[in-house]
């Protein structure tokens, strides 16, 4: 995913006029804050960070990113923003990066409450010395970098360096030949290309949670469709935090992406609620709506700017009356399928024991409504994959799939052992889980030793319904007895298909030193000899399994 936002800002060309300095960001670990709110403490160990939140950046430096940014969160006791570990020996020392790095919003300055740095003076020579570039809103660097060299607190070669790399990158833009954007080239409203564009991936994101008994597609026919919620006809919503340019007025919401699908069709609208609103005065007539109905969709989650920056929940319920409006619409008995709009996974336990139909929809952009449309009306197949993994309740995070496995794993008939005494210690919905209308089983999982340290994978999916559909086939691996402890799982390959009514293909992987080698007892990257376990399915608790051996 890394290599690919950087791809689609900076093209082949980074001097091209319809190209962007990509910047990848936040150099580290900002998304491990503890108790999940903005801007906290993360501790992380080397291992950890080597392996998990290292990666993506090392794909985007890979990929030609030439642009990083330094992130708020205090890291093991040294904030990011003046990490010498971070931003010089790791991403310079070992990884060669030449570009260079900004700072987030003010946080040089941010440097002093962090308690780090007594004043602006301290701050602007922590930052710069760690390996920060370019700072950004604050100006500490303009005010007090004259008077540190002339102290000999900062010497003249490091700022120089430090000026040598922003004009690298200037150069590589082509700011020099053309310092200024070509007007004619802004874009207005979204053209129909565009629209198509955002429909397609839009439906491509969408996650089928629960379908029991086929519910969905809803018919096409329906003469009577009660569509309720306080989202349903909420363009910022469907659009999400830090939508950029997008205007909410041009967004498409569920309700009009079913309305525009469903022409023949009577469309009866309640709201129900407020979005975290705490009155039920408008439940009755959406009880109404939904029982005068043939079927409803009941469009819930969280408002356009509930997640994002500065946006941390101390709850993952659903807000405000939601979950009461959803129990009381229920209650109408008629076929009810749930949208969810948001930006994080929720805590939808209740919802999901009395729901039979759940899509996650996220915060799908500005045809969000079409393709949603589209998804619960059969013209396209659900087909994508929780990205994330959704707890029963609050107390179970932080909740991952390829977690360690404990001396002590979670046994039902063994009071001693890793798990909760009020809840199960399984997700609600794992990590890669995603129904789909197509009915996909996997078979004959196959390892064959390509030599020099790479295998081949290859399993059967066969679409054994009367549907077409989409299908993500995912290959797993999990190490036996290593150096270190290793996760009860590692996702390591998938592959989407699209099949057709009987249809069967073949899926073949390949794993190498990258897929296989960890970081050992020496912290050192490498590739243990002994058993592994090959695994293939369609989420995280995958069904086929198969043997790798590597020699000594």
């Amino acid at each position: 995913m890394a290599q690919a936002y950087v791809r689609g800002f900076q093209g082949t060309d980074p001097a091209a006029p319809d190209s962007l300095a990509a910047c990848a960001k936040h150099w580290v670990g900002y998304g491990a804050a503890e108790a999940g709110r903005d801007y906290s403490t993360t501790e992380i160990s080397e291992r950890t960070l080597r392996e998990i939140y290292f990666p993506p950046f090392k794909a985007a430096l890979d990929a030609g990113a030439l642009t990083f940014m330094s992130a708020f969160n205090d890291l093991n006791g040294v904030p990011s923003s003046a990490n010498p570990f971070t931003l010089t020996a790791v991403l310079r020392g070992e990884w060669g990066f030449s570009g260079f790095v900004v700072s987030d919003w003010d946080s040089v300055a941010q440097l002093i409450p962090h308690g780090i740095a007594a004043d602006g003076r301290e701050a602007a020579r922590r930052a710069l010395t760690a390996g920060v570039d370019m700072e950004m809103n604050s100006r500490l660097y303009a005010a007090e970098l004259p008077g540190l060299i002339k102290d000999g607190r900062v010497t003249t070669a490091a700022v120089d360096e430090a000026v040598r790399r922003v004009l690298r990158v200037k150069t590589a833009l082509g700011l020099f030949e053309r310092p200024y954007a070509d007007e004619a080239r802004a874009s207005g409203s979204p053209e129909a290309a565009a629209r198509s564009a955002a429909r397609d991936a839009a439906v491509r994101s969408l996650v089928l949670l629960k379908n029991d008994g086929g519910l969905l597609p809803l018919s096409k026919s329906l003469k009577r469709l009660a569509v309720i919620g306080p989202l349903a006809d909420d363009g910022a919503a469907v659009l999400g935090s830090w939508s950029g340019d997008g205007k909410a007025a041009e967004a498409t919401t569920v309700l009009a992406g079913l309305r525009a699908a469903l022409p023949g069709t009577k469309i009866v609208f309640s709201t129900g609620c407020e979005v975290a609103g705490t009155s039920d005065a408008g439940f009755a007539r959406a009880v109404a709506a939904a029982k005068s109905a043939d079927a409803v969709v009941l469009v819930l989650g969280e408002a356009g700017d509930m997640s994002g920056e500065a946006s941390s929940r101390a709850f993952l319920d659903l807000p405000g009356r939601q979950l009461d409006l959803a129990k009381a619409v229920l209650s109408a008995r008629r076929p009810t399928a749930v949208v969810l709009l948001n930006g994080r996974p929720l805590a939808l336990s209740a919802l999901a024991e009395r729901a039979p139909a759940l899509l996650e929809a996220w915060q799908p952009g500005t045809e969000g409504g079409s393709a949603i449309a589209a998804v619960l009306l059969g013209d396209a197949g659900p087909g994508g994959k929780l990205p994330i993994t959704f707890p029963r309740t609050l107390g179970q995070v932080p909740l991952y799939y390829n977690h360690k496995n404990t001396g002590r794993p979670p046994a039902e008939a063994d009071h001693y052992t890793s798990k909760y005494l009020d809840a199960p210690a399984t997700p609600l919905f794992r990590f890669g889980h995603g129904l789909s209308y197509a009915s996909v089983r996997l078979s004959n999982l196959k390892v064959v030793d390509h030599h020099e340290g790479r295998y081949g994978v290859t399993v059967d999916a066969e679409n054994a319904g009367a549907r077409a559909g989409d299908e993500v086939v995912e290959i797993y691996i999990r190490r036996g007895a290593a150096s270190v402890t290793r996760p009860v799982a590692e996702l390591k390959g998938f592959q989407r298909l699209t099949l057709q009514p009987g249809e069967k293909r073949a899926v073949a992987l390949e794993l190498g030193p990258r897929e296989l080698g960890f970081y050992g007892l020496d912290m050192k990257f490498a590739v243990e000899p002994g058993e592994y376990e090959v695994m293939a399915g369609t989420d995280s608790a995958p069904g086929l399994s198969a043997r790798l051996t590597v020699a000594p």
